[in-house]
C-alpha cells in the first residue's frame, strides 16, 4: 500500500460505512484488467497467426459461424444457410441488425470481400477458395457461393478460430492487399477497439459496443458460439513481461486476470482463497523437427530410429517438472489429446518400450557417418530450452555427434527458415510448439505438410500425407474425418517429419470474483463479474 493509499484509506472507510447498501447494489460495473501473454503489436487477425493478436481479434471482430466446445459448427452472424442438392451452393443469410463499429451495418459486399482476403492468407480458407467458382451478394444480407465440387466443411472453414480468422470487417477495409496489415480497427465485435487508448507495450483498450447484436439469449454460449453479450463496460490489457511483477499484481488486486502463470507460481497461487486457476482446453504441443533436406535426416530410416528411442515423459517433465502432472500430457499424437480427431492409431511407436541400444544399431545400419548434427537451443524460451537439452542428451547416447548451438528465439526462428546446408548455417534439429486449434485437425496443422520446399519448415516431401490431407478435406461426415485422421497419425509415425514431445496445458489465473472465464483462449464476452 503506498503512502497515498494509506491516509486515504480511513476516509473511505468512513464514507463507505454512512452509505446506503443500494448504493453498492448499484454500483457502476467494473472494467476487467488482463495482462496478456505477451505484447500486442500486430492488430490484423488475418494477417498473422499470433495468439495475442488471435485473442484480440476475439474482442473486437466476429464470424459467419462459431464452434461449440465440442468444435462443431454453429450460426454466428449468419441467421442461416441453405445448401443445393448437389452441395455446390451455399446460401448464407445474415442476421438483422448488424452493424460495424463505425455505426455502418454489416452486408453481404463485406462479408465477400472478407471470405476472400482470409481465404488468400489462411490454410483452410485457402482450400476453401481453391474450389469456388463464384461468391456474389444474393440481397444486402445474402451470400451465395458457388463451388466446383462439394466441401462438406465449408462451416468450420468460417468459423475457424484460430491461424487465421474468418473475420468480417468493413468491404473497405477488406479490399486492402492481403500482404500489408490492416491497422485500423473496425469490426463487428461485441467489443470495440479504443485506438487513442492504446499504448503499446503497456496498454490495450477495448470498450463494450452497445449496437453489438447477440443471438438470442435462449442459446447458451459455448465457446465462440451462441449468444455473445458483453457482462463488462470493457476490458483493459496491461502488458506486463516479467510473470513475477504480474503475479504480484494479480495477488495485490491491481489486475484480475494473467493469461500465462510459469510452472513456479502455480503451488503458491494454487493456495491462495482468492485465486481460481483455469486450465486451457487447447494445449501447445511441443515438437522436435528435422530437416529433411540434408543428411542424415533426409534418411527416414535414421527419423523412425530416433522416434524409438524418444520418451514423451522425459521432455514433459524438464519442460513443466513433475509436481503438476495435470498440466502436461505424456501421451500426445498428432491431434489434442482428448479432441474428436485424437487417435490411439500408431501410439505404440511412442508408448512401447524403449531400447537405445537397437536404435543406436538401426542408426548405424542406417549409415550415419559420425556428421556434426546441428540442433538449435533457443535459450530464453524455457520449455523449448528444456526439449533441446533433452534431445541433445539421449542423441548423444544413440552415437550422435551433435552441435548444440545456442540462440535466442529469434534467432531460432531465423535460422530454421534456411534451407541452407548445416555447416553453411543450417540446421538439421529444431524445437517449436503447436498452438490451439491448430492442433485440432489436418487444416491448420502445418507439421503435417508434405509438400516439400513449399511446406512448413524442415520441408517434408510426403504424397501420402498431401492426399490424406485433401481427403480429409472432402470428407463426407465426421467418423470419416476421424478414420482419415488415424491414417494420418500412422503415416506420421512412418515417415517422420516430426516428433511429438507432449502436450503442455497453459494456466491462467483469474481472481475469484470473477466467473464464466471460458478455458479455450480468453473470450472476455462471457465474462461477468460474481
Amino acid at each position: 500500500m503506498n503512502r497515498r493509499t494509506f491516509i486515504l484509506s480511513p476516509l473511505v472507510a468512513a464514507v463507505a460505512q454512512s452509505l446506503p447498501l443500494s448504493v453498492f447494489a448499484q454500483a457502476k460495473p467494473r472494467v476487467f484488467r488482463w495482462v496478456p501473454q505477451s505484447d500486442l503489436t500486430l492488430l490484423d487477425p488475418v494477417f498473422t497467426t499470433a495468439s495475442v493478436t488471435q485473442n484480440h481479434g476475439q474482442l473486437v471482430f466476429d464470424t459467419l459461424y462459431g464452434l461449440d466446445a465440442q468444435y462443431q459448427p454453429h450460426p454466428q452472424m449468419a441467421e442461416g444457410h441453405a445448401v443445393s442438392d448437389d452441395k455446390l451452393t451455399w446460401t448464407i443469410k445474415l442476421r438483422e441488425g448488424l452493424k460495424f463499429h463505425d455505426g455502418s451495418a454489416v452486408g453481404a459486399k463485406d462479408v465477400i470481400a472478407s471470405i476472400k482476403r482470409w481465404g488468400s492468407r489462411d490454410l483452410m480458407g485457402g482450400s476453401l477458395i481453391g474450389v469456388t467458382k463464384s461468391m456474389d451478394a444474393v440481397d444486402e444480407r445474402t451470400v451465395r457461393i458457388t463451388l466446383t465440387e462439394p466441401f462438406p466443411l465449408i462451416l468450420h472453414a468460417l468459423g475457424r478460430q484460430a491461424t487465421s480468422m474468418a473475420v468480417i470487417m468493413p468491404e473497405r477495409l477488406a479490399s486492402q492487399p492481403s500482404n500489408a496489415a490492416i491497422k485500423e480497427m473496425i469490426g463487428s465485435g461485441p467489443f470495440r477497439f479504443v485506438a487513442d487508448k492504446w499504448l503499446s507495450g503497456s496498454r490495450v483498450v477495448y470498450e463494450r459496443f452497445a449496437d453489438y447484436v447477440p443471438r438470442s439469449k435462449d442459446e447458451k454460449p459455448s465457446f465462440t458460439a451462441g449468444p455473445k453479450i458483453a457482462h463488462v463496460p470493457g476490458v483493459q490489457w496491461n502488458v506486463i513481461s516479467d510473470s513475477a511483477t504480474a503475479i504480484a499484481a494479480l495477488q495485490a488486486g491491481e489486475v484480475d486476470g494473467v493469461e500465462r502463470v510459469n510452472n513456479d507460481f502455480i503451488g503458491m497461487l494454487k493456495e491462495m482463497p482468492d485465486i481460481t486457476l483455469v486450465k486451457s482446453a487447447l494445449p501447445t504441443v511441443n515438437i522436435l523437427r528435422f530437416n529433411h533436406l540434408h543428411a542424415p535426416f533426409d534418411n527416414v530410416e535414421i527419423r523412425r530410429a530416433v522416434l524409438s528411442a524418444i520418451n514423451q515423459t522425459d521432455f514433459m517433465t524438464a519442460a513443466n517438472g513433475s509436481t503438476f502432472p495435470e498440466y502436461w500430457s505424456d501421451r500426445c499424437g498428432v491431434f489434442v489429446p482428448g479432441s474428436p480427431m485424437d487417435s490411439a492409431a500408431g501410439m505404440e511407436k511412442l508408448t512401447g518400450k524403449r531400447d537405445l541400444e537397437a536404435a543406436k544399431a538401426a542408426i548405424k545400419k542406417a549409415g550415419y557417418n559420425n556428421e556434426p548434427i546441428v540442433l538449435l537451443d533457443p535459450v530464453d524460451f524455457p520449455a523449448h530450452h528444456a526439449s533441446a537439452l533433452v534431445a541433445a542428451d539421449l542423441l548423444k547416447k544413440l552415437g550422435f555427434n551433435v552441435d548444440v548451438q545456442s540462440v535466442d528465439w529469434g534467432t531460432a526462428v531465423q535460422r530454421r527458415n534456411s534451407q541452407a546446408a548445416p555447416k553453411e548455417g543450417g540446421w538439421h534439429i529444431a524445437f517449436t510448439g503447436l498452438t490451439g486449434t491448430n492442433n485440432l485437425d489436418p487444416a491448420g496443422h502445418l507439421a503435417i505438410r508434405g509438400n516439400g520446399k513449399k511446406a512448413w519448415f524442415g520441408w517434408p516431401d510426403s504424397p501420402r500425407l498431401e492426399a490424406l490431407r485433401t481427403a480429409w478435406f472432402k470428407a463426407p461426415d465426421l467418423d470419416t474425418q476421424k478414420k482419415i485422421c488415424a491414417q494420418i497419425q500412422e503415416q506420421v509415425f512412418l515417415e517422420v517429419p516430426y516428433i511429438p514431445l507432449g502436450a503442455t496445458y497453459g494456466v491462467s489465473a483469474i481472481r475469484k470474483e470473477w466467473k464464466d472465464f471460458q478455458p479455450q483462449m480468453p473470450l472476455f464476452y462471457t465474462l461477468r463479474h460474481a
